[in-house]
């Protein structure tokens, strides 16, 4: 049974939140969250948040272990971005984004 959590709207750069989420795939959730506890980047605090919230849905809705939990799957979309400018030469204005991006984490049990 594959159980999901996702967080919306995070103020993170889904390129930024890539980097960590390639480390934790695929491991279990205990090790993930060692992984991303020693993780040198603030990103790593929101998705061990949503690693987190997976194992709590999986526990308490669905009554499994979290220490048998897995890491299926987890990925980072692309969000709404919100458009800013910035000052810039002769008293003209450049236009940047503010990227934010959508978690989501899928856990399930291991196989024996």
């Amino acid at each position: 049974m594959r159980i999901k959590a996702v967080s919306r709207n995070t103020g993170l750069s889904p390129r930024k939140v890539r980097l960590l989420i390639d480390m934790v795939r695929g491991k279990k959730v205990e090790d993930a969250l060692n992984v991303l506890r020693f993780a040198p980047t603030p990103q790593a605090k929101v998705v061990a948040k949503v690693v987190k919230s997976a194992a709590a849905n999986a526990e308490n809705n669905y009554h499994l272990d979290p220490a048998e939990l897995k890491v299926v799957s987890i990925y980072a979309d692309e969000a709404q971005s919100m458009r800013r400018f910035r000052p810039s030469a002769r008293g003209r204005a450049a236009r940047y984004k503010r990227r934010s991006s959508h978690i989501t984490v899928i856990v399930a049990e291991q196989e024996a």
